[in-house]
């Protein structure tokens, strides 16, 4: 009896043991990370070309090319000085000015040769004291093909000079437009446009009796 009693409570002692070198994995609480790394938001990195764009397409509001462009169009270097570039005006009022003294100086002699020519067509002569008197009596001596030729002549350099007035009121413009939109601004739009085409202008009335009734001409366009 006593063999079996040792032989039970030998199993006991072991069943208790082993039960106690079991680890009770539920009751076990996990450490806590004492080393807590702060997380930063990720910033979006852009790509050049799109800083680029967005870069592009910011235009200063504050300074408009349309209102330099037609305060050019007004005044010729209005401008250039909405824009601040004072040192251009003088440039532009010295270009317009010498323009439009070959649009006199032709225009004076043109008026001059085609009165002698009328005079000479009709076959009459200025009294004394009319407008022109000595000019017709200084080419008295010159034959018909010169004074025709010198009517033409002079008339083809004032239309020159009228075309190189309006070229020159017209590159005045797209300055003043330049300079606010890439110093003012940002952008660059297709909001101005600049045509050139071949023309033909007619004659005045009183010089309707030459050769041809047109003269060749350029027809400058803008668009903003």
């Amino acid at each position: 009896m006593y063999k079996k009693l040792f032989i039970l409570l030998l199993l006991a002692g072991l069943a208790v043991s082993a039960q106690a070198q079991t680890p009770d994995t539920a009751g076990v609480a996990k450490p806590a990370d004492t080393l807590k790394v702060k997380k930063e938001p990720a910033k979006p990195r852009l790509a050049p070309s799109a800083v680029r764009d967005n870069f592009k397409n910011q235009p200063d509001t504050l300074h408009s090319p349309h209102k330099a462009v037609i305060r050019s169009l007004i005044i010729p270097g209005w401008g250039q000085l909405y824009n601040h570039k004072w040192w251009k005006v003088p440039i532009v009022y010295g270009g317009l000015g010498l323009i439009g003294s070959a649009i006199i100086f032709n225009q004076n002699y043109y008026s001059q040769f085609l009165t002698i020519a009328q005079y000479r067509r009709r076959g009459e002569q200025p009294s004394p004291g009319d407008k022109y008197y000595t000019e017709y009596q200084a080419f008295s001596t010159a034959s018909d093909t010169f004074i025709e030729n010198a009517v033409n002549s002079y008339r083809r350099n004032r239309d020159l000079a009228i075309l190189g007035m309006l070229g020159g009121w017209g590159i005045q413009m797209i300055d003043a437009y330049i300079d606010a939109k890439f110093i003012h601004s940002y952008s660059m739009d297709d909001n101005l446009s600049f045509k050139v085409r071949p023309g033909l202008i007619g004659q005045p009335m009183y010089a309707g009796n030459f050769n041809t009734a047109f003269v060749p001409a350029i027809k400058v366009t803008f668009a903003f």
